[in-house]
């Protein structure tokens, strides 16, 4: 969120009320816009993002600035998840009616939030405020972002390319604005209660000052995905796949696999895929001394965070090796086994269950200690796995036989959403379980009228209870 300054509340203040006054007058001209003027409006500013030269100057400068990722995979998220949310929102309605139920006598309105506040992270400072920019002028609202102090300059300059798209289409440019710099904790808690609704992806104190800002908000969970092996999985494309999500970005996403839980029986020969995908296991004394470089007054050290693997090694002062990513073995759950919780790094965690009940439980421990309600992965032939992942396990969606960081977030090859931003429901103590998506960036209005009555009975209701009950 920024830090505070002495005196920055007074300034914070009056830079806050000038941004949202020209977002609301820009909001009020734009709500007038019809279904096809909207789509183009979107059109814009989605070829802001994509256009290729643009994406590769906002890949370099947010890997340049944050120090996170790669600019390789950082265009490839930018191109990816831009054009599959452009695929969510082609052809889907957002003005006017948009849903007719005559059976039930409703007719569903979309109607503007007005002015939203868009809190985004440094992990995606280009990907996650174009995705949050489009679902808000899909719904015909005005945006100010706020950006996390490192993504600040990746932010400003996709405004800029996005300000330069809206001209084409004679879209006012106050529809899109964010915080000047420095971003100060006070400008940020004065955007959040000024705007009518905030959108807060990034560290847990950013989603819990919105949902305590006084403005309705939605707000994401935190990521620390385990994913069970079971001895019915393609261990060679469960490792291939592993390998693709873990190391996508160099594990920036907060749905990149933290820990692998492997049945016995397979358990060696998993590591074995593991390694030949470019993994490599770090004996105990490796080990404990990456644990140490890694967590400091018991804080994960950014030092390792989306860092390469050559760059953790070092820290840790382990001699340099080949890998793609490193693998620890753990057993225990909770803050003495730091490596059983969010890493956002290439280091993978592998536990060894000797049953799925055993598996099952483990990644209950492990969500009790992080991530619950987030998301789970399972590599299986076994329907019944899964199943039971869906009906009992604390999370909001259950990945089956997917790269977990490409799938989670929408994908091509699945149904959900293209989003950056992941609810993770009561249990991650989120508003939503959904992937954020442009409907949560609306108000529907229902025009309600009469139908034919229908009256239940009192048999209907209570037949069945009286029967075995009595009255």
């Amino acid at each position: 969120m920024g830090r505070s300054h002495p005196g920055g509340e007074d300034q914070g203040r009056l830079v806050v009320a000038g941004l949202i006054e020209r977002a609301r007058a820009a909001q009020a001209r734009y709500e007038r816009y019809s279904q096809a003027d909207v789509d183009e409006v979107v059109s814009a500013a989605g070829w802001a993002i994509v256009k290729p030269e643009n994406n590769r100057r906002l890949a370099e400068l947010a890997v340049a600035d944050t120090g996170l990722g790669n600019v390789p995979d950082k265009i490839a998220k930018n191109e990816r998840k831009t054009m599959g949310l452009l695929r969510d929102l082609h052809g889907a309605k957002s003005v006017g009616v948009i849903a007719e139920y005559p059976e039930l006598g409703i007719v569903e309105i979309a109607r503007a939030a007005g002015v939203v506040a868009a809190l985004t992270p440094s992990t995606n400072p280009g990907a996650t405020p174009a995705n949050k920019i489009l679902n808000a002028l899909k719904g015909r609202n005005a945006v100010i972002v706020a950006p996390s102090p490192k993504g600040w300059s990746t932010c400003a300059l996709l405004l800029e390319f996005i300000h330069s798209e809206l001209a084409k289409v004679g879209a006012p440019a106050d529809l899109v604005q964010m915080l000047p710099a420095p971003v100060t904790k006070e400008a940020t808690q004065e955007l959040m209660r000024a705007a009518d609704l905030v959108v807060a992806t990034g560290s847990q104190a950013n989603v819990r000052a919105a949902y305590s800002s006084g403005t309705p908000a939605v707000g994401v969970g935190l990521g620390n995905v385990a994913v069970i092996i079971d001895e019915s999985a393609d261990l060679a494309d469960a490792a291939r796949k592993i390998k693709e999500s873990k190391c996508f970005d160099n594990a920036s996403s907060c749905s990149s696999e933290n820990s692998l839980v492997i049945h016995e029986r397979i358990y060696q020969p998993m590591l074995s895929e593991l390694q030949k995908a470019g993994g490599m296991l770090l004996d105990a004394l490796e080990k404990a001394k990456l644990q140490a470089a890694m967590w400091r007054d018991g804080k994960l050290s950014a030092e390792v965070m989306a860092r390469p693997v050559e760059d953790i090694l070092k820290l840790a002062g382990l001699a340099p090796r080949a890998a793609k990513f490193l693998i620890v073995e753990e057993s225990g759950v909770g803050e003495a086994s730091p490596f059983s919780g969010e890493k956002l790094s290439l280091v993978l965690t592998l536990y060894k269950s000797a049953s799925f009940e055993e598996a099952f439980d483990l990644v209950r421990r492990i969500y009790a200690y992080q991530g619950a309600g987030h998301s789970v992965g399972i590599h299986t032939k076994n329907d019944a796995h899964v199943m039971r992942l869906g009906l009992e396990m604390p999370a909001a969606r259950v990945i089956v036989n997917q790269a977990h960081a490409i799938a989670n977030g929408g994908a091509y090859d699945n149904g959900l959403p293209f989003s950056l931003s992941m609810g993770c429901g009561t249990w991650g103590r989120n508003s939503i379980s959904e992937n954020m998506n442009y409907r949560h960036y609306l108000n529907i209005t229902c025009i309600v009228r009469t139908i034919p009555a229908r009256v239940p009975t009192e048999d209907e209701i209570f037949g069945r209870y009286f029967a075995r009950h009595g009255r």
